[in-house]
C-alpha cells in the first residue's frame, strides 16, 4: 500500500471505440472506486494517442535506455499506484497491439530481461495488485479448445506477475460480447465490474489498517 492518502487505481483500457464495451468496464470500476473515495487515473491508449513502438534507444539494457517524454509523462501519472486494472477486448487470441506496446514501452521502461530473471523488484509495480478485464465475441468454451485463455492467461497474468514482481494478478474475462448482445446481459457484466471494483477497493484498504 503506498504512503497516500487515498488508494489509488491505475485503470489502462484498450479500444478504438469511445462507445465501446471495453470503455463501459473502464467508466463502471473507475465510477465505483470513486464512489468510495479512491483515486483513480484513466489512460484510455487510443484517446491519447499513444505510440507503442518500441524505440531501438529505448530498449533495456546493461548500458542504460533513453526514456522518451511520453513514456515519462505516463509514468509520472502511475506513480503511486494500488492497484493497475487492464481493460481490453481479446483480438485473434491476443491483445491489441497497442496495449502489449504500453506493456513493452511504460512498464517495461528501463527494466532489462536481466532484471526479469533475476526477480528485481519492479520500481513501479513491486508488491501491487494487477487485474484485468477481457472481453470477447465468442464463448469462453471456444477460446478454451483453441487454448487461446490460457495462453494469454500464461502470459498477460502468470508472466507479469512474475516479471514485474507484483503481489497478484486476477483476471475477469466477459465472453459472447457482440454487437447484438442482449441488453439485459451486458448490464449484468457491467454490474459484475462494479461489484469487482469495490471488492479490490475493499482489498487495498486491508494493509492499511495493518500498519503500525
Amino acid at each position: 500500500m503506498s504512503l497516500r492518502s487515498r488508494p489509488k487505481h491505475s485503470v489502462i483500457v484498450c479500444h478504438p471505440s469511445k462507445d465501446s464495451f471495453t470503455r463501459a468496464i473502464a467508466d463502471r470500476y473507475a465510477f465505483a472506486v470513486r464512489a468510495v473515495g479512491h483515486e483513480v487515473e484513466l489512460r484510455d491508449l487510443y484517446a491519447i494517442g499513444f505510440d507503442p513502438v518500441l524505440k531501438d534507444g529505448e530498449r533495456p539494457s546493461t548500458r542504460g535506455s533513453d526514456l522518451a517524454q511520453d513514456v515519462g509523462r505516463e509514468l509520472e501519472l502511475l506513480a503511486g499506484s494500488d492497484i493497475f486494472v487492464l481493460v481490453y477486448p481479446i483480438w485473434f487470441g491476443m491483445p491489441p497491439a497497442m496495449l502489449k506496446g504500453y506493456v513493452d514501452r511504460v512498464f517495461g521502461a528501463g527494466f532489462s530481461h536481466r532484471a526479469v530473471r533475476e526477480r528485481m523488484m519492479h520500481p513501479l509495480m513491486n508488491g501491487k495488485a494487477l487485474l484485468s478485464f477481457t472481453s470477447s465475441g465468442s464463448s469462453r468454451a471456444w477460446l478454451d479448445e483453441q487454448g487461446a485463455f490460457e495462453s494469454l492467461r500464461n502470459v498477460f497474468d502468470t508472466y507479469m506477475r512474475h516479471a514485474f514482481s507484483l503481489a497478484s494478478a486476477r483476471r475477469v474475462h466477459f465472453p459472447n460480447i457482440v454487437e447484438h448482445a442482449k441488453k439485459s446481459y451486458i448490464d449484468q457484466c457491467l454490474f459484475d465490474v462494479e461489484q469487482e471494483a469495490r471488492k479490490a477497493a475493499a482489498d487495498l484498504l486491508v494493509p492499511m489498517f495493518d500498519r503500525k
